[in-house]
């Protein structure tokens, strides 16, 4: 197991689990289909998010397949104003934002931002020296090699694991080797970016040795293409393969959870912990009176 997480002014101990919500300031959303554009909606989410248990918000301004192009400007105006809210609203929340830009990354963190969670592999190699100028944590992610927004075209691995694993950990190394604090760096396989169904269930079935590097693990597993080609299922009936992938994932030791739907992903997620033995069952009537 690994060691503290320190994200913002929160610390996060091994043995805890941990939602990261995820709150779309984008009009295409291959989720929600642009629910939380409108700033009213994106701030009434955060709330509800908050009240079902989500430690961390993300937040991001641009959508990761290919669209409407969305320059530094407005991917600002999509996002900063809402983490500055968001911070106001609920200080002991941990706000992420979701760029793979620095300009973008600087301004979020002038605005209260404490992660910045870069799902595309360090495209822009100055993300990481706005963590070490900051303090602010970072996501080191694999995306396969593919450049921002592009979808993969008969993506190929000698083996995707060992792949994902040397991609992750030589950006987590740079990272440190930069000024980023070691405790505010999380790894993730980022499944499906560059990846074919098949990478992503093998990434999940042999995650152990992803959380074996010692590095803390986050997952993006929400509704994800990977769990509708499994199932044969469309986006809106995804939740419960997405479940039952968080729920494997939380037993091999991935520690914080993107999701759309927290409430359902912190209910699989207490059940872990307390099977695991690391949180204590809620209440314990049966078989004392």
């Amino acid at each position: 197991m690994t060691g503290m997480l320190r994200l913002g002014g929160r610390a996060f101990a091994p043995g805890e689990l941990v939602v990261m919500a995820i709150v779309n300031r984008t009009p295409d959303s291959f989720f929600d289909r642009g629910a939380t554009f409108a700033r009213d909606s994106a701030l009434r989410a955060v709330e509800r998010a908050v009240t079902e248990g989500a430690e961390i918000i993300d937040i991001g301004g641009v959508k990761a397949g290919p669209g409407d192009e969305v320059d530094v400007a407005e991917e600002i105006r999509r996002t900063v104003d809402t983490i500055a809210a968001v911070r106001a609203a609920f200080p002991d929340v941990v706000v992420s934002i979701d760029t793979w830009r620095a300009e973008v990354a600087a301004e979020a963190v002038a605005a209260g931002a404490d992660l910045l969670n870069d799902t595309w592999s360090g495209a822009d190699p100055a993300l990481a020296r706005v963590a070490a100028a900051t303090g602010a944590g970072l996501v080191c992610s694999h995306a396969g090699g593919l450049a921002p927004r592009t979808r993969p075209h008969r993506a190929a691995f000698d083996d995707v694991v060992t792949d994902v694993l040397d991609t992750v950990t030589g950006l987590a190394e740079r990272a440190v080797g930069l000024g980023v604090r070691r405790d505010g760096i999380l790894i993730d396989p980022a499944h499906d970016f560059g990846k074919n169904t098949r990478h992503s269930l093998e990434i999940t079935r042999r995650l152990a040795e992803l959380t074996d590097t010692g590095w803390p693990l986050l997952v993006a597993l929400s509704n994800k293409d990977f769990i509708g080609e499994t199932l044969d299922l469309p986006v809106p009936e995804r939740l419960e393969g997405t479940l039952a992938a968080t729920a494997v994932s939380a037993w091999l030791g991935a520690r914080v959870f993107r999701a759309h739907q927290v409430r359902p992903t912190r209910r699989v997620l207490d059940m872990v912990a307390s099977i695991r033995g690391d949180r204590p069952p809620a209440a314990t009537r049966r078989g004392l009176a």
